[in-house]
């Protein structure tokens, strides 16, 4: 039999709805100016990892979530007003149905206002997926792996998932992406292991960031446990390896060094350690349409509302101008007190990566 031609997404004859090209950028009233959109496509995820849910994780009713066609519409808005990088989170993105036809659609706006599409995942799917996201126009994504030892991948993730996470990063590399790993650094879990881990990275080929534990959301465990301050842990790299100071960016808090002995680069985004917030360029926006101007912080504004009202258009132009107004100067998490409650409620899954 013929081979059939990909089914096109739907989604590509939809009308962009958001704001008028013609709407100023978004420029906050510390003159921050809105570049990057973390958008959640989902809460769901199919790991457990302890520093971000529970075990028993209660996931958002479908419901509340916002359509594929939603989303879509969110994001043309975000472009209209100068958004030049998006990048699709979950939960993890590519458990969501449709994902990768809404990703085909916004893979249009590549060189028509939007620079760069990109995702967070955690790999599990993604060697079914690499070469359709090729396709659509994806050229670099990240990949949260924590550990290269299975039966430690197992207890952190409570998923036994490993040899698919590592199938995932190889296709994705033999369908043309580029891969950067992020590594959350866990007191006691994987602190002894980092060193193995950037230098298997490096020899792959790829990037590795290091990211402090955030405290969002209740886990089950004190993240006082889990915290470790990554000037601890760049102070012990310099020891065994020569770093050097490198002015790479890729739009995120991430700061990177360059590894003469392994070839490679080595991030660290620093919520903790070195405070990031003079140089944001980000929002973030739930799968339920909830806009958080900071990760850090309580404040928010209701996209959703905006797009199901009778004027879309109108209603989001103005829901963003009020996020920008308060977006705050910089988030205030604190890792000093045993015991104490999440800084904010609200789990990393639900918020966005």
């Amino acid at each position: 039999m013929p081979v059939q031609p990909p089914r096109q997404p739907d989604l590509l004859v939809l009308p962009d709805v958001g704001v008028s090209p013609s709407a100023p950028p978004l420029i906050d009233r510390f003159q921050r100016r809105i570049t990057y959109l973390r958008l959640s496509v989902t809460d769901r995820c199919d790991l457990r990892c302890a520093y971000c849910m529970p075990e028993r994780m209660t996931f958002l009713p479908k419901r509340e979530v916002l359509s594929l066609e939603e989303l879509y519409q969110l994001a043309c808005g975000f472009i209209a007003r100068g958004v030049t990088k998006l990048r699709l989170t979950g939960g993890e993105p590519l458990v969501r149905r449709g994902i990768i036809d809404l990703i085909a659609a916004l893979g249009r706006h590549l060189g028509h206002g939007l620079e760069e599409l990109t995702l967070t995942t955690n790999a599990t799917r993604l060697a079914g997926h690499a070469e359709a996201l090729a396709r659509a126009g994806v050229r670099r994504i990240n990949v949260s792996l924590d550990t290269l030892d299975r039966a430690r991948f197992a207890r952190l993730t409570r998923r036994d998932a490993l040899p698919q996470v590592l199938d995932g990063i190889t296709a994705a590399r033999r369908a043309g992406l580029t891969v950067k790993l992020n590594v959350v650094a866990l007191k006691g879990v994987n602190e002894a292991e980092l060193p193995e881990i950037i230098a298997w990275g490096h020899g792959e080929g790829h990037d590795v960031t290091l990211i402090e534990v955030m405290p969002l959301g209740d886990v089950e465990e004190d993240r006082l446990d889990q915290y470790l301050p990554l000037n601890e842990v760049r102070a012990r790299l310099a020891q065994r390896w020569s770093l050097t100071d490198s002015d790479h960016r890729t739009g995120g808090p991430a700061r990177y060094v360059t590894i003469a002995e392994t070839g490679g680069r080595l991030g660290f985004i620093t919520p903790h350690t070195g405070n990031f917030c003079s140089g944001c360029n980000r929002l973030r926006v739930t799968a339920t349409g909830q806009l958080f101007p900071c990760l850090g912080g309580g404040e928010r504004v209701d996209l959703r509302a905006a797009l199901r009202s009778e004027d879309p258009e109108a209603r989001l132009s103005a829901a963003l101008d009020e996020a920008l107004a308060i977006k705050p100067e910089r988030h205030h998490f604190r890792m000093d007190a045993r015991g104490a409650a999440p800084a904010l409620a609200r789990h990393m899954s639900l918020t966005g990566g």
